[in-house]
């Protein structure tokens, strides 16, 4: 198969990779026009800042655990906690994260598909 014309992808545990941030693995997978990162974030895990894609919208989706974190201005110390099927949307230069990832019971991780249009040139399918 020519894994430029996969059309199908399948998660298993093997296929998420370490990133630089203790507790953190995804998957990525990229097509013409979006994006998706499948985090699979280990409970108690910090190290999102509070950030802003300036030319990319943000759509993430809670599939396990919680995430606690910050989004919309940039001075408020608001918070958020989004459970299991919750959803946010990071327009473009909305300010989000300072996270803090709550663990679900069985895997102690906080499992979330982000979803990128365009495409972000920082993160690489592998």
């Amino acid at each position: 198969m020519n894994l430029a014309d996969q059309y199908c992808y399948f998660l298993e545990d093997e296929a998420f990779k370490e990133t630089n941030r203790e507790g953190f693995r995804r998957r990525i997978i990229t097509g013409e026009n979006l994006q998706l990162c499948f985090w699979r974030i280990k409970g108690g895990s910090t190290g999102s800042f509070l950030h802003r894609h300036e030319d990319h919208e943000q759509l993430g989706v809670i599939v396990r655990g919680a995430l606690d974190f910050r989004i919309g201005d940039e001075q408020s110390e608001d918070r958020v906690v989004l459970g299991q099927n919750e959803v946010y949307l990071a327009r473009p230069g909305v300010w989000h994260g300072d996270s803090v990832f709550i663990g679900d019971d069985e895997y102690d991780e906080c499992w979330i598909l982000d979803v990128f249009a365009p495409p972000r040139d920082d993160l690489s399918d592998g």
